[in-house]
């Protein structure tokens, strides 16, 4: 099935609020509002009014600051209605007035004729510039699903994932029970932004901070635990892979190779936790995060680890804790 388009009437409907809020309104071309932004990034069309066409960006949202909109006064007093045909007839999804500055009264009319939406901010040019762009990187970031659960330890954004009743929710309520925040259960929405920054949320709103477990059936975190004990979403620092012990398995034992999982483009370390009766896999959990956070400061324990067992063995002491003073002679 094919994704939904997002249009300049889906610009005006996001509830964004605080940093990110736009502060639009649509001012003139209403019927134009099913139009769709298929490219995230804007345009000053000071060239374009200036009838330079020569790879104009038709495609982007075209942005008036205050230049652009004392060119467009210049044009209405030189009477220079044509300049302004031909850029309503190079198909642009939108227009956006900074500083709640109005366009021109023939501007309005095309607009209205060409059924382009002209929409108004209070914001800065720079402000609204800077705005739009975190908006569009998450609104067209590439994206996927999974299944798993996603909680943050210790400030480190973990990804749990498994078979199906290995564990995963069972683990993620002892870890808010222990302090720590779920993100979400179940249905994983996963978001590369920037091009190497993947955040995971709920995919579903309404039931990310629920939890199904077996036995006991839907719980709510927040009501249970409190606000404090869940977030929005979260970074994708690392991911534990939850599988049942295998004893054919040979297990990593020390840790020097790091290994990687790789989704949207984005390579996230992993490592593999066995799971069976007596291992605390909270704990577990909660050291991997504290490690993690030491990688990111520069510290590798298994490496220092290994680093000093290289040094023991050249210094000679490991030789004579291998034979012993008896042998020696």
């Amino acid at each position: 099935m094919a994704e939904k388009k997002f249009t300049v009437l889906d610009l005006l409907d996001l509830d964004l609020s605080g940093h990110d809020a736009l502060h639009l309104k649509c001012i003139a071309g209403r019927r134009g509002l099913p139009r769709a932004i298929t490219i995230p990034e804007i345009n000053r069309p000071g060239l374009a009014l200036s009838g330079f066409y020569e790879n104009f960006a038709r495609g982007r949202l075209q942005l008036f600051g205050r230049g652009e909109t004392a060119y467009l006064l210049k044009l209405h007093n030189e009477n220079k209605t044509d300049v302004l045909k031909e850029f309503f007839s190079n198909e642009i999804p939108c227009c956006v007035f900074t500083y709640n500055l109005e366009p021109t009264e023939e501007f309005r009319l095309l607009a209205e004729e060409y059924c382009v939406p002209i929409l108004q901010t209070d914001l800065t040019s720079t402000d609204f510039s800077s705005r739009i762009i975190r908006v569009f990187s998450n609104i067209f970031a590439p994206h996927k699903t999974l299944h798993g659960v996603l909680v943050e330890v210790y400030g480190i954004g973990i990804f749990l994932n498994g078979h199906s009743g290995v564990g995963k929710s069972e683990t993620a309520l002892e870890l808010v029970e222990r302090g720590h925040r779920l993100v979400a259960d179940d249905i994983i929405e996963l978001r590369c932004v920037n091009g190497n920054t993947l955040l995971g949320r709920g995919a579903n709103a309404m039931i990310s901070h629920h939890m199904e477990i077996r036995g006991l059936g839907i719980i709510n975190i927040s009501k249970l635990y409190g606000v404090g004990a869940i977030r929005n979403q979260k970074e994708v620092q690392l991911i534990v892979q939850l599988e049942a012990w295998d004893s054919n398995k040979s297990y990593d034992r020390i840790g020097t190779e790091q290994n990687y999982k790789e989704l949207l483009g984005v390579k996230v370390p992993l490592i593999e936790i066995p799971v069976k009766p007596g291992r605390n896999l909270p704990i577990i959990i909660e050291a991997a995060a504290m490690n993690e956070r030491l990688k990111d400061m520069g510290y590798n324990s298994a490496k220092e680890f290994n680093q000093n067992v290289l040094k023991w063995i050249e210094t000679g002491d490991a030789k004579a804790a291998f034979y012993g003073i008896d042998d020696s002679y």
